[in-house]
């Protein structure tokens, strides 16, 4: 450890003493800057020797002021010197620690500061996939608001008051809605239809449209069942669309999403806004159709060899009533449209049997998605 030189006080003051004092002065400096190794250090040792309070270079001044007068001249030039000496010796010090600061303290040897990365939770991207696909089929992504009225979730869509299916959406109406005309009522809306019809309002036909979103209903959460959960739906209106146009656009759709080699069945259901209607399949393809996985049978297709995946149809003419003066004359033309559930389609392309998965927040899950 360098001893830390202290300024004497002079008593002989003959130019052999002086030049003594200042020989030694100026080897302590240097054996002080040869111990600076850090930025620390190098501000002490600084502030140490510069400093207007308390530095030795003020304490230095003493010297000066001590002095007999007639030979205070000489005694001033070499204090005045020292000082100069003094303070190239410490910048240059404080330079040369500045220089290799940063590499010094940097241990190239110890692990670096890692940046955890996050990643599109599963249901995003599955959504992307499903928007990119028919992207390239031309239709254009649109939203809508998820507080929607009666009217546009259920009367603009071909579900009268009365109509029973309305019974089957489980609907969740906000609260103080009783004072308001029916078709005026608030709710959670049940599915993206009504962004069709508001799309229709604003923009006449031909029209290739997918709304996405977050949709809700009552259901109890349970492993394949949520409050809130995301739909996909489309819609391609022209004149002359036929089904077998609906039936060629989803074929193509399901091989992009899931391989060239699944195959597509279609079977007929009901939805109030399609006539005719139909519910969609698409041949396993965990267990490439056959309905087992090795010895075991396929849970994902029930054994059966084949997926729902999605609602479809020719849009019902009633619905063209609604949006007939922008130029829907269902006279004049024809649409089809689809939906499917996203957490469901994510579901089976990652291989899941809990819909709560998504929606727990779970890092341990969520960081295999990487």
């Amino acid at each position: 450890m360098v001893a830390l030189y202290k300024v004497p006080k002079l008593s002989d003051f003959s130019p052999q003493a002086l030049d003594r004092h200042v020989a030694e002065l100026l080897a302590a400096v240097e054996a002080e800057a040869a111990a600076v190794k850090t930025s620390d250090t190098r501000k002490a040792f600084r502030d140490r020797w510069l400093a207007r309070k308390g530095g030795i270079l003020t304490q230095v001044n003493e010297w000066l002021r001590s002095a007999p007068k007639d030979i205070k001249p000489e005694v001033g030039r070499r204090v005045n010197q020292l000082k100069l000496e003094v303070e190239k010796r410490v910048e240059f010090k404080a330079q040369q620690v500045g220089k290799a600061a940063p590499e010094s303290s940097i241990d190239i040897s110890l692990p670096g500061i890692r940046r955890p990365i996050g990643a599109e939770h599963p249901i995003t991207r599955t959504m992307e996939e499903i928007v990119q696909v028919f992207a390239r089929l031309g239709y254009s992504l649109v939203e809508g608001p998820i507080v929607e009225s009666d009217y546009y979730n259920f009367e603009a869509l071909n579900f009268p008051l009365d109509h029973p299916a309305r019974d089957t959406q489980d609907t969740l109406f906000l609260a103080n809605q009783e004072g308001k005309p029916a078709r005026e009522r608030l709710l959670l809306r049940t599915h993206t239809s009504p962004v069709q019809i508001r799309t229709m309002e604003k923009v006449g036909p031909p029209l290739r449209i997918l709304a996405a979103g977050k949709v809700h209903r009552n259901d109890p959460p349970d492993a394949s069942h949520s409050p809130m959960f995301h739909q996909i739906e489309g819609l391609a209106v022209d004149s002359d669309i036929t089904f077998g146009d609906l039936k060629g656009t989803l074929d193509h759709a399901m091989k992009a999403l899931f391989g060239s080699q699944v195959k597509t069945s279609f079977r007929p259901s009901f939805f109030p806004f399609t006539e005719p209607s139909a519910e969609m399949f698409v041949s396993c393809f965990i267990c490439g159709g056959t309905g087992r996985r090795g010895e075991e049978p396929c849970r994902p297709c029930k054994r059966t060899g084949w997926i729902e995946i999605l609602g479809c149809g020719m849009v019902d003419p009633n619905v063209f009533e609604f949006v007939k003066q922008r130029g829907y004359d269902p006279e004049k033309i024809s649409a089809f449209a689809f939906g499917m559930g996203v957490d469901r389609i994510a579901m089976l392309k990652f291989g899941l049997d809990d819909l709560q998965l998504f929606f727990q927040g779970d890092l341990r899950f969520l960081e295999q998605f990487k």
